[in-house]
């Protein structure tokens, strides 16, 4: 579909922030040997600690809502912080157990992340979880079935196109809410001691997003940005993303919404039957 998408309320162009709330299981899900690595975990933690509370605040300034993509290991080792997310109004969203990545593992081991993610997520308070966002974005044809299986709405891993799609594989198929890379703060900031990897002039990312932003208001489409708290939570980094929002908030015909609100918009437009939760 690449025609008017009827935004509710007459708007011109859907955003949608969405944040991946890896912590620790970002890296423990890389393997036991990150158990030892006191350090690399700390900066996940960071993520808890402080990047998801600066995010909170500044959300909550703008009053836009976002989509938390949450390991359920994240949800198990730091109590409240789904609890926190539902309070201000946020979408929780299925990101595995242990971050493993589904290209890596077994059969057995990748419904075990979605099954496990889901007792978990339901635990912490999240019973309406309807939205999956693969680790790594690797989606295998394996958790595809899965996320089919288990009557997920939506998917947020794929990048066939800039706008709401239809994914298929094998004759099945899922709402899609595509990502990209380049609209993804983890290329542009991440590192570690291991794999080296990109530490970016931060205005780098405001020029590139609110250009991405252009086009879609131009196309009259929807866009996803994706961050991580423990990458885009440093301050710095921080308020290129607040000078993002002031300019988009300056506007008057932007549709913020949660991805799961973009998805029962967008169902009936690309010919799909209403959707109930995972």
């Amino acid at each position: 579909m690449t025609g008017n998408w009827n935004w509710p309320g007459g708007k011109k162009v859907a955003v949608s922030w969405t944040f991946d709330v890896d912590a620790e299981a970002g890296w423990l899900g890389e393997g036991e040997e990150y158990s030892r690595r006191l350090t690399i975990l700390s900066e996940g933690r960071y993520g808890i600690t402080r990047g998801t509370p600066r995010i909170l605040a500044l959300l909550k300034k703008y009053d836009i809502p976002a989509t938390f993509f949450v390991p359920g290991y994240t949800a198990e080792k730091h109590p409240g912080l789904v609890e926190a997310l539902l309070e201000n109004g946020h979408e929780i969203a299925h990101h595995g157990y242990l971050h493993l990545r589904s290209d890596k593992v077994s059969t057995a081991d990748q419904e075990a992340e979605i099954d496990r993610g889901l007792v978990a997520l339901a635990k912490a308070g999240a019973t309406d979880v309807t939205g999956y966002r693969s680790t790594s974005w690797e989606l295998t044809p394996e958790t595809f079935e899965l996320l089919v299986d288990r009557g997920f709405g939506y998917d947020s891993s794929c990048m066939g196109d800039d706008r709401p799609y239809v994914e298929q594989w094998n004759g099945r198929e899922i709402l899609e809410l595509p990502v990209h890379w380049s609209l993804d703060d983890w290329p542009k900031f991440g590192w570690n001691i291991d794999g080296g990897g990109n530490v970016t002039d931060p205005s780098e990312l405001r020029r590139s997003w609110w250009a991405e932003f252009r086009s879609a208001a131009d196309e009259g489409r929807h866009t996803t940005y994706t961050m991580h708290p423990e990458v885009i939570g440093r301050p710095y980094r921080l308020v290129e993303v607040e000078a993002l929002l002031d300019e988009m908030t300056a506007r008057d015909d932007v549709w913020f919404a949660r991805l799961d609100e973009v998805a029962a918009h967008c169902r009936p437009l690309l010919g799909l039957p209403p959707k109930d939760v995972a």
